[in-house]
């Protein structure tokens, strides 16, 4: 992940934040955290496919999402960094069932053979049913450092960013769309829920790890949606702009498989001019949030997550 100094533009002697230091040390958690609870002793190896769908690869946006935001409402820590190792695993689990054969067929993810290539389709779809029933285990701790309220309102985010209202019925509508000439409006609602909730999701759970205005939250729901929508554009202007070394995982797949994308309906140009459009949006968010009231800045890594996520080369 592209994690170079950013400067955050609240005024003309804004401090410079320095985004790579500060993800440095929360990934340094995440990654510690990933490693204890997503455990290798599970039965007849299934340990070993989840631990290989989850650590050592991937951007980890979705749990800087949790931590930032959770930051910016000063709350809790510890339901912060359970809620962004969620985030995570359910995304780690829908890419191992978005790239089964019955799906996306993909060989390549995070610069390495696909779960179901390396432990084959069986083991992989069993990993993936594993790793998302493990995001809500997480959620749940039984030690008192969450509470119960905490608990549920995180349990149900991220079960309607994940299920039909989000993610999952966003893969319907993309495996339904194949070969299909859809509208800007019905592409936007695709990536809506099958990119956009997830991400947008992981911010209301840090949001929900603290006690914030209402005003705030909306704002920080609209930040939400603007990258999370933003994040696809830039997905989709990468597919055809990159090369599979550097992304990760198989380049121009998406035209190899005539999905519909921002690229093939807006063109190039206009798809980079709309991923400037939506950060610009999520910035104007954030300034409306008065999170940052009093020269707090609060929202200083959100505001650089947002940069990277349309400013990034993979």
């Amino acid at each position: 992940m592209d994690t170079r100094v950013t400067t955050v533009i609240a005024d003309p002697g804004a401090q410079v934040f320095d985004l790579r230091a500060w993800s440095a040390a929360h990934l340094q958690a995440v990654e510690q955290a990933l490693s204890n609870w997503v455990v290798a002793d599970a039965p007849a190896g299934l340990g070993d496919a989840m631990r290989y769908a989850v650590l050592d690869g991937g951007k980890r946006l979705r749990p800087l999402l949790v931590l930032a935001a959770c930051e910016a409402v000063r709350g809790n820590d510890h339901a912060a960094l359970r809620a962004a190792c969620a985030a995570e695993l359910i995304h780690a689990y829908s890419l191992v069932h978005d790239d089964l054969p019955c799906m996306d067929n993909d060989v390549l993810r995070r610069g390495k053979p696909t779960v179901h290539v390396r432990f084959g389709v069986a083991t992989a779809l069993l990993a993936g049913d594993a790793l998302q029933a493990l995001a809500f285990e997480l959620l749940t701790p039984d030690d008192g450092t969450v509470t119960e309220a905490v608990q549920a309102t995180l349990c149900r985010l991220l079960a309607r960013a994940a299920g039909h209202h989000g993610m999952a019925g966003g893969q319907a509508i993309d495996l339904a769309s194949v070969g299909l000439a859809l509208t800007e409006a019905q592409l936007r609602e695709m990536h809506r829920l099958k990119t956009g909730a997830l991400l947008q999701g992981s911010v209301m759970m840090g949001a929900a790890c603290g006690v914030a205005p209402a005003a705030a939250g909306a704002a920080l729901a609209r930040y939400g949606a603007a990258i999370g929508l933003a994040f696809q554009v830039v997905d989709d202007i990468l597919d055809v702009t990159a090369d599979s070394a550097t992304l990760g995982k198989t380049a121009g797949k998406d035209a190899a498989q005539d999905k519909p994308t921002y690229v093939s309906l807006l063109g190039l140009e206009r798809s980079r001019a709309y991923a400037q459009a939506l950060l610009a949006q999520a910035l104007a968010a954030l300034d409306a949030s008065g999170l940052d009231a009093a020269g707090a800045q609060r929202t200083q890594a959100l505001r650089a997550l947002a940069d990277m996520v349309v400013n990034r080369d993979k």
